[in-house]
């Protein structure tokens, strides 16, 4: 019996043990199993719910079976990981997982490596590239590297994750003899031939149909967010099963998961959460959706690839994806084990702002990388906050150009201090701007499928290179009707209207100073009061009148914002909390004075001016707090003989950083005013988004 007929037998055993006597491989599965065993380089694209997965368990348990060392499969996120752990347990693999979550055992499993005692590892690549575990990897035997959503090397890894980019170093540095197994369901003919170059020569490529026959798609364009509120509560109880609803932001998460709570349907939003407890919380909610006790996930892209719950039954985009490849992921999620799945399209008229947005600013700006660079090549290891104190950045955008200046070689970090490596730098604009024009076309593309007036799947597939002929068959332009109704009755879109007009924000205030050295911080000690602020700018209902404000000057506000914002502050005068009212004083936005008088006039307290504003660099120009605050600290400050009253309400138009609100208060507070409340129209900060 020569290898191949071994590899085949022992494989058939495998599956047979697992799945019964009558289990076969399905279509190009075995294939892909003996290309990983005898030719060593596989890249396998097959669409969700093939078994790719399967493919290296049975490599797995082969290999072992020769006394080959731990396969290490490097995998993006954690409900992915903790469904292939799964997966794997019960086909009799000895698995565990390094990622953040399990630092408490990370020198036990990495001990269990070492020693052969565990079969599979599945692995983050931050996890991977960290120091410690690098070190270690010199003496652990990998048997079989697996790369799971492989397209995210080519496709997605400066703006998912950087450490997908680096994986072609552990490509390169393995011996020929390991094999490497790299599986995606989505990749076009551009991603299949970076990743044959990046896995190497006579690499096997496994390639099947994409075409998903029990998805019924149907693209809805309602431009408003009430109308898609409306939709959402009409239809989701027509649908047998759970689902997943998709938003660009988590802010949309948020809103949207609170109102169809609030009208009778269980829904959660589910996304990446900052808070040391946050993949936890995730999980919990994994398990809830996945015993059917939420009927609706609202989530960003943080459940996208690779989600394991076979019944999903219906998918819905909130809004736009950025292009196929994204959509493709999503929409696979739904039907993996049931016969027919709902997929519905919205498309909002805020979804090119953000998608652009999103393309915009994946990439730090030349300028940007200069700066950063010229400081930490002067600098003997400056910290985070020492740079972020001389260059004009917000936060995020300086760890992301932070981010990739390491990623490309050109930092490093050492016990939080930023050092410049030995290699040349170079800001590779050909590249960052090939990428972004690329993104631009990805997403036309994605704006051709929603006026498309032939079969969706096989637009679809066609997108991403598979040749597929025939049509679906059962989307709604083959069908010739809708799947469900688009439109919405009256009641509904009442329903949603008031809601989204009935939002308001908390501000939160300030409570530490940030010096523009940012050697040192201090305790604010006149701090303002808690505040609100109206609705956030631009959005749905009173979000679109101020903006409508702020453009045109219009300084005869509409009894509609003058009335809720009454309604929102009248008890903070009937309680005797304020007193009197004033404004921020604006060169440029002369209707927020006017705004504060109206409310003066509404409320039936005096409007008095108090703060005075010298001519300075816009708020707006200001991108991270050192700068806000050192900004606005020299820009406002009290008029000359005027006498503060004990109690007052704060008024702004826009408010973002809230430094211009702290400082204004605390100028108060400094000339004897008790008690500060902020109130501001509209909340302009991108937040988390």
């Amino acid at each position: 019996m020569d290898e191949r007929d071994e590899i085949y037998k022992s494989s058939l055993e495998i599956i047979k043990t697992i799945y019964g006597q009558d289990a076969s491989f399905r279509q190009g599965q075995y294939e892909a199993i003996e290309a990983t065993m005898t030719r060593k380089r596989t890249l396998v694209v097959q669409k969700t719910g093939w078994g790719k997965s399967l493919v290296y368990f049975v490599c797995t348990k082969l290999l072992r079976a020769q006394g080959r060392g731990v396969t290490l499969v490097v995998s993006p996120l954690l409900s992915l990981m903790r469904n292939q752990l799964e997966a794997g347990q019960r086909l009799g693999l000895r698995c565990e997982m390094l990622n953040s979550r399990v630092k408490d055992r990370k020198e036990e499993i990495l001990d269990l490596m070492e020693r052969g005692e565990t079969d599979l590892v599945l692995i983050t690549p931050e996890t991977l590239f960290s120091g410690d575990v690098q070190k270690r990897l010199e003496n652990i035997e990998i048997g079989l590297l697996v790369i799971d959503e492989a397209h995210c090397i080519s496709d997605w890894g400066h703006d998912f994750r950087l450490e997908y980019g680096s994986l072609r170093r552990i490509i390169s540095a393995l011996p020929p003899s390991v094999p490497i197994l790299a599986t995606t369901a989505t990749a076009n003919d551009r991603v299949i031939e970076d990743l044959e170059k990046q896995l190497g020569d006579n690499t096997y490529v496994s390639r099947g149909e994409l075409m998903r026959d029990n998805l019924y798609i149907q693209v809805m364009h309602m431009p408003s967010r009430s109308e898609r509120y409306a939709w959402l509560i009409q239809s989701i109880g027509k649908l047998k099963g759970s689902g997943i609803v998709y938003c660009l932001t988590q802010r949309d998460c948020d809103y949207l998961s609170d109102f169809l709570s609030k009208n009778g349907i269980s829904a959660v939003a589910y996304y990446s959460r900052d808070t040391s407890d946050g993949e936890l919380i995730n999980e919990d909610i994994e398990e809830r959706f996945k015993r059917n006790e939420i009927k609706v996930l609202v989530a960003t892209v943080k459940l996208g690839m690779g989600y394991d719950k076979g019944d999903i039954s219906f998918i819905v985009h909130f809004q736009m994806p950025s292009c196929i490849v994204s959509y493709y992921q999503q929409i696979g999620r739904a039907g993996r084990s049931i016969d027919k799945a709902y997929t519905f399209l919205m498309c909002g008229k805020e979804d090119e702002t953000i998608l652009s947005y999103f393309i915009r600013t994946a990439f730090p700006t030349e300028s940007e990388a200069n700066s950063v660079m010229e400081l930490i090549e002067n600098g003997e290891g400056l910290r985070l906050r020492d740079i972020e104190s001389k260059v004009n950045m917000r936060r995020a955008r300086l760890n992301r150009t932070l981010d990739f200046l390491q990623h490309d070689g050109y930092v490093v970090k050492e016990k939080y201090r930023y050092y410049k490596t030995d290699k040349k730098y170079i800001y590779e604009k050909e590249h960052y701007d090939g990428v972004t024009a690329r993104r631009i076309r990805e997403m036309e593309q994605m704006r051709a499928m929603t006026r498309y007036e032939g079969c969706y799947g096989k637009f679809i597939v066609n997108s991403l290179d598979d040749k597929t002929e025939r049509s679906c068959g059962v989307c709604a332009n083959c069908l010739g009707r809708e799947l469900l109704s688009s439109q919405v009755s009256q009641e509904y879109l009442d329903i949603a209207t008031e809601y989204l007009k009935g939002i308001s924000l908390e501000i939160e205030p300030r409570r530490m100073w940030v010096e523009s050295s940012l050697t040192e911080a201090k305790k604010i000690s006149l701090p303002n009061e808690r505040g609100i602020c109206l609705c956030r700018y631009g959005e749905a209902g009173y979000g679109e009148l101020v903006k409508r404000a702020k453009e045109t000057g219009d300084t005869s506000f509409s009894q509609e914002l003058v009335g809720k914002s009454r309604e929102l502050l009248q008890s903070l005068v009937y309680d005797g909390s304020v007193t009197h009212i004033t404004s921020v004083p604006s060169q440029s936005a002369p209707w927020v004075e006017s705004f504060a008088k109206e409310m003066s006039k509404a409320l039936g307290i005096p409007y008095v001016p108090l703060l005075k504003k010298k001519r300075a660099r816009p708020q707006r120009e200001m991108e991270n707090s050192a700068f806000q605050c050192a900004n606005a600290y020299e820009s406002y400050s009290l008029l000359d003989g005027v006498s503060v009253p004990k109690r007052i309400l704060l008024i702004d138009g826009l408010v973002n950083s809230r430094w211009t609100l702290t400082v204004c208060g605390y100028r108060l507070r400094e000339a004897g005013c008790e008690a500060v409340y902020p109130f501001a129209l509209a909340d302009t900060s991108q937040g988390d988004e």
